[in-house]
């Protein structure tokens, strides 16, 4: 199979129709081999009745139905497990992303050898304060933090090579990072083509100013975890041993320091009575937890087991 193309949804009722008919214009004159499998995020419209009736009129439509609204990263999680072709496209199902441009995608992937290419919204049909000045913000700070030397890393339309979409794990809401997440993976080869961005001509976005906020904080996330994930000790058993360290030098210090004045007969207070003391006292203490921190995380590294993130209700022929 040439490609595997991957829609989430939620509550795209009146879209659906109009963007399968496109998608087999644009299959069947290119005379691809591929499969269209729609994620029914939990919708509450007509969604999943439209996708059963597409799956049972056409062959190459697949669909899985989650018993409720869990996040684009967790459909995209079940499109990849499903995914069967050597290019696998992701697009959404708003309409405001071109079919038209999964050729270039497709090409890029096999005859330019990258492992992945991210869509570029260069001309944008948003709302410049509530979302083009964010993204433009949000863009730039992942350029900054992750190294990867994209301009929308928040496109829904991007093509990958299957073995890309079968190494990596998109969880949380990490499906904006998905090309940091490959690149920790080792796949270097990231590109990014220019495509047309279109108005919704249905409904309105499921998104809001909350997705620039929680993109920011999976940000720091990803980038803690691609530095330090799978060696929590080098940066908790190293702040550790460092403050304990500092803690138990302060100690020291002061216990010698009454011992000297006692020696030569100068007046003491008692140690307990030194607020530097417990500033001492603290710092080890935090050291320890930072220690045991790091340990526990090496320990939980080598011993969790992969959890079920969300549950599907139905499916039409996978």
């Amino acid at each position: 199979m040439d490609i595997s193309l991957i829609i989430p949804l939620l509550n795209e009722a009146e879209s659906l129709p109009e963007l399968h008919a496109w998608i087999k214009r644009v299959m069947d004159q290119h005379g691809y081999r591929y499969e269209v499998i729609f994620i029914d995020d939990g919708s509450k419209d007509d969604s999943w009745q439209l996708i059963q009736e597409l799956s049972e009129a056409h062959s190459e439509v697949k669909g899985i139905r989650f018993l409720k609204n869990y996040g684009k990263s967790q459909a995209l999680h079940a499109g990849f497990e499903q995914a069967a072709g050597e290019v696998v496209i992701t697009m959404d199902a708003d309409l405001q992303d071109s079919p038209d441009e999964i050729p270039g995608l497709y090409h890029l992937i096999t005859e330019e050898h990258y492992d992945l290419v991210s869509g570029w919204k260069k001309k944008r049909y948003d709302s410049v304060l509530s979302k083009n000045l964010p993204s433009k913000l949000f863009n730039w700070s992942a350029r900054k933090t992750s190294g990867v030397q994209l301009n929308d890393f928040n496109c829904g339309l991007k093509a990958y090579k299957k073995a890309v979409i079968k190494d990596i794990e998109v969880s949380g809401e990490m499906h904006r990072y998905i090309p940091v997440l490959a690149k920790n993976a080792g796949y270097d080869r990231i590109g990014e083509k220019v495509v047309i961005h279109q108005a919704r001509k249905y409904g309105t976005t499921k998104f809001g100013m909350e997705r620039f906020i929680n993109g920011f904080l999976d940000l720091i996330t990803i980038w803690f975890i691609s530095k330090f994930g799978k060696r929590p000790m080098h940066l908790f058993g190293a702040l550790g041993v460092l403050m304990f360290f500092i803690g138990f030098l302060a100690a020291l210090y002061i216990g010698l320091k009454k011992l000297l004045k006692l020696y030569h007969n100068e007046v003491a207070i008692l140690v307990t009575q030194d607020p530097w003391f417990y500033i001492a006292l603290a710092t080890m203490i935090i050291g320890t937890q930072l220690f045991l921190a790091g340990f526990l995380g090496e320990i939980i590294l080598r011993t969790k087991n992969e959890e079920k993130r969300y549950k599907i209700a139905a499916t039409t022929r996978l």
